[in-house]
C-alpha cells in the first residue's frame, strides 16, 4: 500500500517533507511571472535550484525528470533533502489532454520514491480546471498493489498551483476519485489465485457495502441459465469458481435518466479450447479492467452528490479449460433470445458483455447504457496505449465522451458504429450470428461493438436508448500495471450527458 494524502497548502506539503517533486510545464521555469509565482511558494533559493534543475532536463514529447541532492543527508536545516523537477512539454497535440495527464504520470512514475519518509508532490498547472486530471494522473503513476517482501514505504502527499501561483484545494469529489480509480486498479493488479469470480464478488459487495442505500443482487452458476444468461454460464462453467452476474442499484425509485454501467469481469482469460499462446497468455489477470472501470466510477458517483437514478452489472468469469468449457461450434442462447455459434473461444468478454447489455435493456429498462471491456487486442492496434476506444449509437454522446477524456486525463478516440457495414462480419448458417469476426482486417474492434450492439438493437425502448461502448485494453493495463481507466472519464460522462 503506498497512500497519498493531500497538503491543505504548500506550506503544509513542505513540513517534515524528505523529498520534493516538482511538476510543471517547461515554460514554467522560464516566463517571469511564473518564476515569481515559484519562489514566493517555495522561496527564492529552491524556486532558483529548481529551474537550474529543469534547464538539465529536456521534456521531449512526454516529459522528462532531473533529480539532485538539495542540502547534505542529516542537515539540521529545514526542507527537503532531495529535489526533482518533472519537466512537461508546452506543446500538445488536438488529440491530447491539455492537462497533460499522460505526461504528469509518466514524469512522476520515473521518480525515486525512497523506502521511507514523505514525499511531496507539487503540481504547477496552467489551469484550475485541469486539478482532477493531474491528481488523478498522480495516482495512477504511484500504484497500490505490492507483493514485494520490502515495498516502498514512502508516504505520499500532492499539492498544487496554478502558474501564476494561485494555491488550489484538492476538493472532496478529486479525492474520491483519485481513491476509486486507484482501488480499481490495485484490482486488476490482483493475482488471478486471489482474485477469482467468487473472490472478487466478495471484494465488489464489500465495496459497496460502504455506501448506504445501494442494493445489490447476485446471480450465479446455475442461476444464471434459469435468468437467460446463457453468455455468462458458458464462458465460466471450466472453472472451480462459479461465474456470477452481480447487480447494483442505486436510487432506483428516482426520476428521470436511468443510466446503466456494465463491465466486463473476467477475472483470468486463458482463451478457453483456443488457448492463448505464452507471451498472450500472460497479464491477463487484467481482463476483468472494464469491470474494474465501472464498479470505480458507480462507487465515485453514489458517495457524492449524484441524485439520479444508477445500476451497476457485473458480469463475472473465469475463462478457464476442463472437460466442461464451451467449445467451438456449441451454439448458445443469450439473454436477449437470440442464438450465438461459437467460433472462437477467445472472444469470450462479449459474451459476458451481451448478456449484461440485455439485463441492463430488458430487465432494468435503462435510458443511457455504458459498458466498459478489454474487449480487443485491435484497439491497442486502432487507438492505442492511452487512448481507449469508444463506438456509441449517439453522435452527441460520441463527442461529449471525446470531451469527457480531455477533461479527466482518460482519452478516447471514436471509432465506427455502422451496423449495417459491419454486422455481417458475425453471419452464421445455423444461429442468429457468431461470436467472431469473418474477417479480422475489417475494423475488427468497431466490430466487436456491433456484436454487442446487436442484442440491445432491438430490446424494448431501444429507439431512444442512448449506448456508449469503451474498449480500455490498452490504457487500463500499462506497463503490466493496472491504472484505474475509465473511472474519472465515466463519472464525468454521467454527470454530464448530452441532452436527448
Amino acid at each position: 500500500m503506498l497512500p497519498i494524502s493531500y497538503a491543505a497548502n504548500v506550506r503544509a506539503l513542505g513540513r517534515g517533507l524528505k523529498h520534493l517533486v516538482i511538476v510543471a510545464p517547461a515554460s514554467t521555469f522560464k516566463r517571469k511571472a511564473s518564476k515569481a509565482a515559484l519562489a514566493k511558494a517555495l522561496g527564492k533559493r529552491m524556486a532558483d535550484y529548481a529551474g537550474a534543475l529543469a534547464s538539465e532536463a529536456s521534456p521531449g514529447r512526454r516529459g522528462a525528470t532531473a533529480s539532485s541532492l538539495f542540502k547534505p543527508p542529516g542537515s539540521k536545516s529545514d526542507g527537503p533533502t532531495r529535489l526533482t523537477v518533472g519537466v512537461l512539454p508546452d506543446t500538445l497535440s488536438r488529440y491530447n489532454s491539455p492537462s497533460r495527464a499522460d505526461s504528469i504520470r509518466h514524469v512522476v512514475s520515473q521518480v525515486a520514491l525512497g523506502s521511507t519518509g514523505k514525499v511531496g508532490v507539487l503540481l504547477v498547472l496552467d489551469d484550475a480546471a485541469h486539478l482532477l486530471a493531474a491528481t488523478n494522473a498522480v495516482g495512477r503513476a504511484l500504484p497500490q498493489f505490492s507483493r514485494k517482501a520490502k515495498p516502498t514505504r514512502a508516504k505520499v502527499q500532492v499539492a498544487a498551483i496554478t502558474t501564476t501561483g494561485t494555491e488550489l484545494v484538492v476538493e472532496d469529489a478529486v479525492k474520491t476519485t483519485v481513491d476509486c480509480a486507484r482501488d480499481s486498479a490495485e484490482l486488476v493488479d490482483t493475482p488471478p489465485s486471489d482474485l477469482n469470480p467468487a473472490t472478487y464478488a466478495v471484494r465488489i459487495k464489500e465495496m459497496l457495502k460502504e455506501i448506504s442505500g445501494v442494493k445489490v443482487t447476485e446471480i450465479k452458476g446455475a442461476k444464471l441459465l434459469e435468468n437467460g444468461l446463457g453468455g455468462i454460464h458458458a464462458v465460466g462453467r471450466g472453472a472451480s469458481t462459479e461465474p456470477r452476474m452481480i447487480v447494483a442499484e442505486w436510487n432506483p425509485t428516482a426520476e428521470g435518466t436511468h443510466v446503466a454501467l456494465v463491465g466486463k469481469g473476467v477475472t483470468f482469460d486463458t482463451g478457453g479450447l483456443h488457448l492463448k499462446p505464452r507471451g498472450g497468455i500472460e497479464g491477463m489477470k487484467g481482463d476483468m479492467g472494464g469491470s474494474a472501470a465501472v464498479l470505480g466510477a458507480f462507487r465515485v458517483l453514489t458517495q457524492s452528490d449524484y441524485a439520479g437514478r444508477l445500476s451497476l452489472i457485473m458480469c463475472i468469469a473465469e475463462n478457464a479449460v476442463d472437460e466442461r468449457s464451451y467449445k467451438p461450434d456449441d451454439v448458445l442462447v443469450a439473454h436477449s433470445g437470440k442464438t450465438v455459434e461459437i467460433n472462437n473461444t477467445d472472444a469470450e468478454g462479449r459474451l459476458l458483455l451481451m448478456d449484461g447489455l440485455s439485463w441492463a435493456a430488458r430487465e432494468l429498462q435503462a435510458d443511457v447504457i455504458f459498458d466498459a471491456a478489454t474487449l480487443t487486442g485491435a484497439q491497442l492496434i486502432a487507438t492505442g496505449m492511452i487512448h481507449a476506444a469508444i463506438v456509441t449509437n449517439d453522435a452527441d454522446m460520441e463527442c461529449a465522451m471525446v470531451s469527457a477524456g480531455k477533461i479527466t486525463g482518460d482519452l478516447v478516440h471514436p471509432l465506427l458504429f455502422a451496423p449495417e457495414l459491419l454486422q455481417q462480419e458475425f453471419s452464421s448458417k445455423i444461429a442468429d450470428m457468431k461470436n467472431s469476426v469473418a474477417n479480422r482486417m475489417n475494423a475488427q474492434t468497431s466490430a466487436a461493438a456491433q456484436f454487442l450492439y446487436g442484442h440491445i438493437e432491438d430490446a424494448p425502448g431501444a429507439k431512444n436508448r442512448r449506448w456508449c461502448h469503451i474498449d480500455l485494453a490498452g490504457p487500463s493495463f500499462l506497463k503490466g500495471r493496472g491504472t484505474g481507466f475509465g473511472v474519472a472519464l465515466i463519472d464525468h460522462a454521467v454527470r454530464n450527458l448530452p441532452k436527448g
